[in-house]
């Protein structure tokens, strides 16, 4: 069983201010979140379109557009959605849920995700697995992040608002063995320690996955 979505809805819509003022700036004080978004910019070059899931208020998603992506933001939150709009408006954003994607199997070139599957459940990470390897071309790139780690931490309060939410930490052996089960090959995992005073203490891990270009790969969604 899957956590509700309506309550990860629920708690983006509820915070989508107070989260922009917090995290438009974060990539500044992450030198390796850097230094991953411009190898991911090398990797894509010139190709299009890319999305960024999870989006949020469009931090990952401007960043990505400033080293000259052709990139557009997803999100589930319509408050969060608003924010982006409102400080990026030369950015498409649109909502979206990551676990039923409307976009057509093997029509996008690149996808980003930073913490965008920190409130599933190991199941609903392979749906989403899943889902993004369908709407990936053959050689498309994926890259996400995560909390590694066996933990749920269930959160009753985030930036002084009043919520009711799991964040789901994961193991990186699961999370390697689920990128294969779904077809993903030349998965590379880096992992990092927390930068102290900047974010929450957890181990965090960067993934680049590729979508195979044979035919027969292309067709395991």
């Amino acid at each position: 069983m899957g956590q509700d979505l309506s309550k990860i809805e629920t708690l983006y819509d509820t915070v989508a201010r107070d989260y922009a003022e917090t995290f438009s700036g974060e990539h500044a004080k992450k030198p390796k979140d850097q230094e991953i978004l411009h190898k991911f910019s090398r990797m894509i070059g010139h190709k299009k379109p890319v999305w960024d899931f999870g989006c949020g208020p469009g931090q990952t998603t401007k960043y990505l557009n400033d080293l000259g992506l052709e990139i557009s933001g997803l999100d589930l939150s319509e408050k969060s959605l608003n924010q982006a709009r409102t400080i990026h408006p030369r950015i498409l954003f649109q909502k979206g849920n990551m676990l039923e994607l409307e976009f057509e199997s093997n029509s996008i070139a690149g996808i980003v995700a930073f913490y965008a599957i920190v409130h599933f459940t190991e199941a609903q990470v392979g749906i989403a697995f899943r889902e993004i390897f369908r709407v990936l071309q053959p050689g498309g790139l994926f890259l996400f992040t995560y909390h590694i780690g066996k933990e749920i931490i269930h959160v009753e309060e985030f930036l002084g608002k009043k919520v009711d939410i799991d964040f789901t930490f994961f193991p990186t052996d699961f999370i390697a063995n689920c990128l294969k089960e779904h077809g993903f090959e030349e998965i590379e995992i880096i992992e990092r320690a927390p930068y102290p005073g900047v974010e929450y203490e957890s181990q965090r891990a960067y993934v680049f996955a590729v979508k195979p270009t044979d035919s027969n790969a292309a067709q395991l969604s």
